[in-house]
């Protein structure tokens, strides 16, 4: 197997978005068993830039329009974390060792019932708003600091 040190950090945006409660969307994957949680967020495309990237996913995601968010703040830093041992070489092809992240806060300006998480290539099986404080809690033990880091960048941003 290849050392995991050698290969890259896939590059990815990730979106924190909250509703008007300041609840932050979190979709549970449906391709584990865990109780696990996330926020969205995925690969960044030849050609795109990390905010395109956001936004496309945000949508391929949840199945929310650009028209329903609006853009709050960023963090002006990639984040990183790290695969466990026994992920490495089982996904995206072997080809990364984790992800770096650009974040994008956005505010969701539409109904719940704007939300379609049936999507053409369908990856939550559940989603619901969380409150901030629980959200390093509810997701894969292997982001939560990760999501710490998202969480501090945000802080300003949330009640």
């Amino acid at each position: 197997m290849t050392d995991p040190a050698t290969l890259p950090y896939r590059p990815c945006a990730g979106i924190m978005l909250l509703n008007a409660q300041g609840k932050i969307f979190v979709g549970q994957r449906i391709d584990s068993t865990l109780e696990a949680w996330q926020m969205p967020q995925g690969g960044i495309d030849d050609g795109e830039d990390a905010e395109q990237a956001a936004i496309r996913e945000l949508a391929e995601e949840t199945g929310i329009t650009p028209d329903k968010v609006e853009l709050i703040a960023t963090i002006d830093h990639e984040l990183y974390y790290d695969l466990p041992d026994d992920m490495i070489g089982k996904v995206w092809k072997g080809k990364w060792r984790g992800q770096r992240q650009l974040w994008f806060l956005y505010r969701f300006l539409g109904k719940d019932s704007d939300v379609d998480i049936a999507t053409k290539h369908q990856e939550f099986r559940a989603w619901r708003w969380a409150d901030p404080a629980e959200l390093p809690e509810v997701i894969v033990p292997f982001k939560k600091a990760l999501y710490d880091e998202v969480l501090a960048g945000f802080a300003d941003y949330l009640a």
